[in-house]
């Protein structure tokens, strides 16, 4: 990976950075779903990236963010939990088409 205090790394890194690389342009319709307990991705960052993507975003996309508020980085457990998040995607995917 590298040390980002050095320069060549640091740019290297910057280079793949999701919230870094936004820029003034026409997205697709987002939904970004992320888990509370999320010990990979905490859950701010989700929402931080999808703030910066409102905010230089052209055109009417729609940027939704769902947080479980009982979720980890899986998503929640159980029998049925899964389905219900997938359901969750198809029904924005049929939605902001």
């Amino acid at each position: 990976m590298g040390d980002p205090a050095a320069r060549d790394a640091y740019f290297r890194l910057k280079s793949y950075s999701p919230y870094d690389n936004i820029k003034h342009q026409r997205y697709p319709n987002l939904l970004i779903m992320t888990g509370l307990y999320d010990s990979q991705v905490q859950y701010w960052e989700p929402a931080k990236w999808v703030a910066k993507l409102r905010e230089y975003k052209v055109g009417n996309t729609v940027l939704l963010v769902e947080t479980n508020m009982e979720a980890g980085h899986g998503g929640k457990s159980g029998r049925f939990n899964s389905l219900k998040r997938y359901s969750i995607g198809i029904c924005f995917y049929l939605d902001a088409r």
